[in-house]
Order: C-alpha cells, then structure tokens, then sequence
C-alpha cells in the first residue's frame, strides 16, 4: 500500500511550489515508511532470553543436562527470534530513543543526497518524516538558520508530528509547509527565480 495516493502527492508538490514562489527557499520533502528495520534488534532479545530462560529453570530446581539445556537454549533463540519479528511486538522492543536516532540519522542522509547543501544561496530545507517511527524533522541550510532560528520550527514539527500519530501525513505535510512558506517569506522573500530541486515528494518505501 502506497504511502501517500497520486492526488495527496500532487497537492504536496503544489504545496512546496506556492512556498517556493514566496521565497528565495528550496524545499525538498521525503517521506520514508520506515527508518530501519532494527533486525538486530529482535535477535538480541531472543539470545538474552534464550540464555537466560533454561539457566533460570535449571537454577530453579527443573534439572536440565548438558544436552537439554543446549537444546533448549537453540529452541528458544528460534522461537523468540520468530515471535520477536511481528510488527505489534518489534515495535514494543525498540527503545523510543533508538527509533528516534535512526530517523534522524536517515534525515540527515537525505539532507546530502538532495544536494540541499548545494542550493544557490544556501537556502534548503528538508521536510522528513518517517511513519514507522512518527518522526518529523526539518533541516535547513545556513541560508536559512541565520535568518530564522532553529527553535521556531518546533512548534510546526509538534503539529505535524501528532497528523502522523494520527495517520493523517498528507494533511500534516501541507500544513507544515504552508506554515514553513509563511514563516520563509517573512524572512527570504522571493528575489529571483529558482527551481533547482525536484518539488515532488520523495518517497523512501
């Protein structure tokens, strides 16, 4: 299933083209449906557990040889690691703080192969969200940063943030850069034409 439909993606590429009309600022905005798949993740839980689970029964007084207790120890390290896969239970093994560390290091990743540190001006901004992890983030260049403090973006990412808790990406997209373009004009008004990023949302699925 598509992340977001043709018609939500035409109206996030108008989005960023009335932004840009505006202001001297080249938007770039991705969209990724997960930031990792943390399969390491999972696997370090079963092999804790694995070892830990049949030396907590043998401990206990259930005698297990030699040969059981490896036996066991591999049994349970398979079925773990299986069960430990599911969407509904991965999502409860990964610490918030990781989740959020991997988002922001693939944001930052796009912000390079966008070549958003090359713009004329040193005017980009990137609009990344990954669902998975709900993660919103905004990136800009020097341009920008001397202009508008980097703080007075929090507010915009919040909202957006609680639109992707609530499935509604689309709509917290256009929200964000309406709001970005408002707050762009203000401080880089349009003093040239420029069109030197795709302005069609990328897609990271």
């Amino acid at each position: 299933m598509a992340l977001l439909n043709q018609q939500e993606q035409a109206q996030v590429a108008e989005a960023i083209s009335e932004a840009e009309r505006h202001s001297d600022a080249e938007l770039v905005t991705v969209l990724a449906r997960q930031a990792d798949d943390y399969t390491y993740i999972p696997l370090l839980w079963a092999s804790v557990l694995a070892l830990i689970l049949p030396g907590a029964i043998n401990y206990l007084g259930q005698w297990l040889s030699v040969h059981q207790l490896i036996l066991s120890q591999w049994a349970g390290f398979i079925l773990l690691a299986v069960l430990f896969r599911l969407p509904s239970i991965q999502a409860r093994l990964i610490p918030r703080a990781v989740r959020h560390w991997r988002a922001s290091n693939l944001a930052r990743r796009q912000f390079l192969e966008q070549n958003l540190h090359h713009t004329d001006g040193e005017t980009g901004m990137l609009i990344f969200v990954s669902e998975a992890e709900r993660y919103v983030e905004i990136l800009v260049d020097r341009g920008i940063s001397e202009k508008i403090p980097d703080s007075d973006w929090q507010t915009i990412v919040n909202q957006f943030t609680q639109r992707v808790a609530k499935g509604e990406t689309a709509q917290g997209f256009i929200e964000c850069i309406t709001a970005c373009g408002e707050k762009l004009q203000r401080a880089l008004p349009a003093s040239r034409e420029k069109n030197e990023l795709p302005n069609h949302l990328i897609i990271l699925d």
